[in-house]
């Protein structure tokens, strides 16, 4: 009973989390018809009124969109994904028209043509127009729409940052051309693709020879992945690759973890609080989402800071923590920290005093707080009349190790 009850609350709890499914119309000049999408907002989206999201644009949207929501909820709700959202297109009955190619050239003709226009011109203007968006864009498509999405790659300056292919339909020449085009774009991308052994032969091996030639360009700016899944069918294939291919494209997404902690922080000399900023800078740059400092990552930072006795960085992260959380006692706290270690406990006394007036945050209390504050008026050095020391109680060095599990921020409610 009680095994039942703890999954019933795990499950509502991530149901809170979960994106909404909105269905709507759209009327296309350039198909000449109406055309059925799903929509999903993040949890959010109403909340928080300045945020921009990622888009992520979904071929075959009547049967991805489920797998997709289902992977993107579960990622955020743990704070391993960002929040997007999702547009996907609603094709059945109609795919194979929709992704219409020339057999020679391999480029789309008919109906292909116009869809393809429908998307670019049409379909993501709306949502940029609805909705606020971030300027990075993933698709996804599987067989055919897979290989149909990666004619936008052709483009001189292609729509999409990201691209998610799932067992796709390499119309001609494309295992040679694509790889070409690869190579050639100058702007980051961010390419995933995959196959199953349960994949028809000729599919397998066309895909197989792509990802050889991928496999040669030596380019940081080119984010790739390619996966061959041994006991998969050509549709449960979707459902394997989903969570590796979100965490490929939103890997800088993610809090430190404690592999980043030990192989990466730790190791540094010195600039741990710089790294903290440009991991940051970093994320907004590669997925134009700004994101406020996670406290799981402050405690990281400030756990490197103490175990390499680098104390004067705290003044770095606490400008950090004035900036990221104005209104808290956080940036006090990592002050007081740096006044305590290097023995000054006067002014640790009236920095923690001073944190103590200002809104908790985290684990950080004002009790905790004050405590701090006269446990350090304890040790400051007593003076007589004329000023001098007539008493100083030596502080304990208490050794600071690493955290022995990835700080996580506390849930959301």
């Amino acid at each position: 009973m009680k095994k039942i009850l703890l999954l019933f609350v795990l499950v509502f709890s991530i149901s809170s989390f979960s994106q909404k499914k909105i269905t709507d119309t759209i009327y296309s000049k350039k198909l000449n018809e109406k055309r059925e999408i799903f929509i999903s907002l993040p949890p959010s989206y109403e909340k928080n009124k300045s945020q921009k999201y990622p888009l992520l644009v979904l071929l075959d949207g009547d049967f991805l969109f489920s797998a997709f929501n289902g992977a993107l909820s579960y990622g955020y709700y743990w704070d391993d994904l960002p929040e997007v959202i999702i547009v996907a297109i609603n094709q059945n009955n109609t795919r194979e028209n929709d992704c219409a190619v020339n057999a020679e050239t391999g480029l789309p003709e008919e109906k292909g043509t116009s869809f393809f226009e429908f998307i670019g011109m049409e379909l993501i203007p709306q949502m940029e127009k609805n909705y606020r968006l971030a300027p990075f864009r993933i698709v996804s498509g599987l067989d055919v729409t897979a290989g149909f999405l990666n004619l936008y790659l052709y483009k001189d300056l292609p729509v999409f940052n990201a691209y998610i292919s799932f067992s796709p339909e390499l119309p001609a020449e494309m295992e040679k051309n694509l790889p070409e085009r690869l190579a050639a774009i100058q702007q980051p991308i961010f390419y995933y693709h995959c196959t199953a052994d349960g994949d028809l032969k000729k599919m397998r091996n066309k895909i197989l020879a792509m990802d050889a030639e991928i496999k040669k360009i030596n380019k940081p700016t080119l984010n790739y992945k390619f996966e061959d899944f041994k006991d998969a069918s050509h549709y449960s294939v979707v459902l394997h690759a989903i969570p590796s291919a979100l965490y490929q494209i939103f890997s800088v997404y993610q809090p430190i973890s404690m592999t980043e902690f030990q192989e990466k922080i730790v190791k540094l000399p010195q600039g741990y609080a710089e790294y903290l900023k440009q991991k940051y800078e970093s994320l907004e740059k590669s997925l134009g989402v700004k994101l406020q400092i996670r406290l799981s990552d402050f405690k990281a930072i400030e756990a490197a800071i103490l175990k390499n006795n680098a104390l004067n960085e705290f003044d770095e992260l606490a400008q950090l923590a004035e900036k990221n959380y104005p209104k808290s006692m956080l940036a006090d706290y990592h002050m007081g920290m740096m006044y305590e270690k290097k023995g000054d406990y006067a002014k640790a006394a009236k920095t923690y005093l001073k944190g103590f007036q200002r809104e908790e945050i985290g684990d950080l209390t004002k009790d905790m707080m004050y405590q701090k504050s006269e446990d350090m008026k304890r040790l400051a050095p007593k003076k007589g009349k004329k000023g001098e020391v007539i008493e100083e109680t030596p502080a304990e060095d208490v050794p600071v190790d690493a955290p022995t599990e990835t700080p996580v921020e506390e849930k959301k409610q």
